[in-house]
């Protein structure tokens, strides 16, 4: 397949019955698993328009996982609960439910080698769990001050970057728990005086295929904190180091929040937008502060992921919608000449 992103185009497209905040391709890449406001997760298969719903929990679910075989589903809640499911289930039904955090989990991530689940949230731990059984394995906390807002295993297995609300990144080893060093990324996290609110946070955190490069997604230039008006900004950090490299901005100076980030493998990023401006899919080059390309949604986006042919990107929009986009898509079918 030949990627061009200039060439982005929704090619599927669902309807819910509640907005959507989350969504995931399952490892195969057959379905599409999304979290709605509902309080439910649904499964989609795009091929068939199928879709099935996962009852457990309480509240909305802001985190979808998989073990590496796809074959298990882990989805944690505001309600602070991880449950695990049978990720094919016809009938699915929770197989294990933990009560993981007091207040909400803000984020989850699975470890490379699929041993290993890490949940975040309000409570200020990190704990790492066992994938095959859910025992509690580690939990870690002391270094942040306010809500957790997202985590993310570096591709070696042996390290792991927490980003909270305040804008600040602490770096762990993972088998030992051991803190090692932090960073602060201080475009994504502002005080408004006016609304005595703090806003910003880590709203997605992504490394690159080797581990050089650590992607930050958020808000930036807040104006109003009650309202959540500003820029959506990804910064890119070079992990080695622990410096910023560039700041990915959007020249329209769009108004919203960077809600998700793709570091895709062919050397760009890709974000999205919701907020005030709508829903926009953006694409930079690692060295430019501005997108090379940008793709406007149909509606407020709340999330991205990336399929695993590299090709596809799901999008989760607050219409309700749950989209599939492709930047390698068929080829319109040519009109018919005209008959003399």
């Amino acid at each position: 397949m030949a990627i061009d992103p200039t060439k982005t185009k929704i090619i599927k497209q669902l309807k819910h019955e509640s907005p959507l905040i989350s969504c995931r391709f399952d490892p195969t890449g057959k379905y599409v698993f999304f979290g709605a406001q509902d309080n439910r997760i649904w499964r989609w298969d795009p091929t068939t328009d199928s879709k099935k719903d996962f009852v457990g929990h309480d509240s909305w679910i802001r985190s979808i996982v998989f073990s590496n075989d796809g074959m298990t589903l882990i989805t944690g809640g505001y309600d602070g609960r991880l449950i695990w499911w049978e990720a094919n289930a016809e009938e699915p039904k929770p197989i294990r439910t933990v009560d993981a955090h007091k207040g909400w989990i803000r984020a989850a991530a699975v470890s490379p080698d699929g041993q290993l689940v890490a949940t975040v949230g309000d409570d200020l731990f990190l704990r790492l769990w066992n994938l095959s059984d859910g025992s509690l394995v580690r939990e870690i906390t002391g270094k942040h001050e306010r809500y957790i807002y997202n985590v993310a295993f570096h591709p070696d297995g042996k390290q792991i970057v927490t980003g909270d609300l305040m804008g600040k990144l602490n770096h762990w080893n993972v088998e030992t728990g051991e803190f090692v060093r932090d960073m602060t990324v201080e475009a994504l996290s502002k005080y408004d005086k006016g609304f005595r609110a703090q806003i910003g946070g880590f709203r997605a955190l992504e490394f690159n295929t080797d581990g050089s490069v650590l992607a930050c997604a958020g808000i930036t230039d807040v104006t109003n904190a009650f309202a959540g008006v500003g820029q959506p900004l990804i910064e890119l950090w070079d992990w080695k180091e622990a410096k910023q490299l560039i700041q990915h901005r959007s020249k329209g100076k769009s108004e919203g929040v960077a809600w998700g980030v793709a570091v895709h493998p062919e050397n760009f990023t890709i974000g999205i937008l919701g907020g005030r401006a709508g829903g926009i899919m953006f694409f930079w080059k690692p060295d430019s502060k501005d997108e090379f390309h940008q793709f406007k949604l149909p509606d407020s986006a709340r999330d991205l992921d990336l399929h695993p042919d590299g090709v596809q990107l799901v999008t989760a929009h607050y219409d309700k919608h749950v989209r599939i986009s492709s930047m390698d898509p068929p080829e319109e079918p040519k009109p018919e000449e005209a008959k003399e």
